[in-house]
């Protein structure tokens, strides 16, 4: 992306708000994802069970996440986009704070609602705004920069939030989580404005934005988007659960500490997956070059060279293999958001792009955080009478199926999707 002018923007100007939104992604991502490290803590202060944790950790957040973005984004393809991120940052930040408050595990619950409420006005947004300053050859790496965003959220959460817990307690983890965001609102409110709409495309902005069911409809009409969908939803499945549940994992099958388990995985899902979702932007837009399609192949591979790590990691008594084993998966397992972000954008036209975004959360989140942590946590208990402390590592291994099923899904979207994206830029 060298220095110049698209679009009446210079290059310095849209790299700097692709930076400031991959900021608000950060302090979205540490927000969610820092209970997943006190969980333990939690289980222990309240006498919950895993299934209990689970939806904590899913449900309690998903199903007003993904429900809620869909009106959003549905006014987002009609308003200013950067008000309804910055207002939602203010919301998810300050119910953050809140959870320092919890005196039961009812009051933790409410407060994790109030965090999804707020959350679900950012991601759509987003993705509509990128759109209209990146084109299509270099949008797949813009969103994949962006999307590396949560894995600096979760290396903030994992390893001050695991130093934090271990110190001062999980309250205080969760107070100090959200402070920053509360700041980041004022910063983006000052310096960040509205691209014009298309711009990037090289299309005029002159049509009313479509209702939510005439979107939907035509999403629903594109083969690969169908495909997309679901293969995101089957890959943020597993993803999901191991982020809430790999934690504890470690703590009962490895006895690490909570601050053992922070530094880890800080270093493997926060450095060397930042590299991973990053880069597999750059590869997409590469091998998408001359077929738009071939970009959906990048989370096809990264789902086959990591599979055969997760049984090692899952299964392995030895610590030393199971700190190994990480690394790839890791380094891989958010190599299709990217691609999929950018796929979802060009298929639909401009009006239409914060709510095509928001649906495509919608069912990655209501499958994905909705269902995984959920069902692991369910597995979990229902395995623990025969199996004890190892049933934990033995639910988390069965995501590996879902996974594939997730690499399988965006190989067969990579074959038609190059045709229909073609199709909307040709009108």
């Amino acid at each position: 992306m060298s220095e110049g002018v698209i679009g009446g923007m210079s290059n310095r100007h849209r790299h700097y708000i692709l930076f400031m939104v991959t900021l608000v992604y950060v302090v979205n991502y540490l927000d969610r994802q820092i209970l997943a490290i006190l969980l333990p803590l939690i289980k222990a202060e309240f006498g919950v069970s895993d299934s209990a944790l689970g939806l904590l950790a899913g449900p309690a957040f998903a199903v007003i996440y993904a429900t809620l973005g869909i009106p959003l984004a549905f006014v987002a393809d009609r308003v200013n986009r950067r008000n309804i991120i910055a207002g939602s940052m203010a919301l998810f930040s300050l119910m953050t704070v809140v959870c320092n408050f919890a005196t039961s595990f009812m009051h933790l619950l409410l407060a994790r609602f109030g965090t999804g409420i707020g959350e679900a006005g950012t991601g759509p947004s987003i993705n509509s705004i990128i759109a209209d300053l990146y084109p299509p050859k270099q949008r797949a790496t813009a969103l994949s920069i962006y999307s590396a965003g949560l894995n600096i959220g979760l290396l903030l959460a994992f390893f001050g939030g695991g130093w934090i817990a271990q110190n001062y307690g999980w309250r205080a983890a969760f107070l100090v989580s959200g402070l920053p965001g509360l700041v980041l609102v004022v910063l983006f409110l000052l310096t960040v404005e509205e691209p014009k709409r298309g711009h990037s495309d090289g299309l005029a902005d002159e049509t009313d934005a479509p209702g939510l069911l005439t979107t939907a409809k035509f999403l629903w009409s594109r083969r690969s988007f169908r495909f997309i969908a679901l293969g995101t939803s089957l890959s943020s499945f597993g993803g999901y659960a191991a982020i809430a549940f790999v934690p504890s994992f470690l703590a009962r099958s490895h006895g690490m500490s909570p601050a053992q388990i922070g530094f880890l995985l800080a270093v493997t899902t926060g450095v060397f997956g930042f590299i991973g979702t990053a880069f597999s932007g750059v590869i997409a837009d590469r091998v998408g070059r001359v077929d738009l399609g071939r970009t959906m192949l990048v989370p096809v591979f990264a789902t086959l060279i990591g599979a055969p790590f997760a049984p090692v990691f899952y299964l392995s008594p030895s610590l030393a293999w199971t700190i190994v084993a990480l690394c790839i998966p890791s380094l891989l397992g958010a190599a299709y958001l990217g691609p999929a972000y950018a796929a979802t954008q060009g298929l639909v036209p401009l009006r239409m792009r914060a709510t095509a975004a928001a649906i495509l959360l919608f069912v990655l989140n209501m499958i994905g955080l909705g269902l995984g942590p959920q069902t692991v946590g369910i597995l979990s208990d229902l395995l623990h009478p025969r199996l004890g402390s190892d049933s934990l590592r033995w639910a988390l291994l069965s995501t590996l199926i879902t996974g594939l099923a997730g690499g399988f899904c965006y190989w067969q979207a990579s074959r038609t999707l190059h045709k229909e994206m073609m199709s909307v830029a040709r009108t």
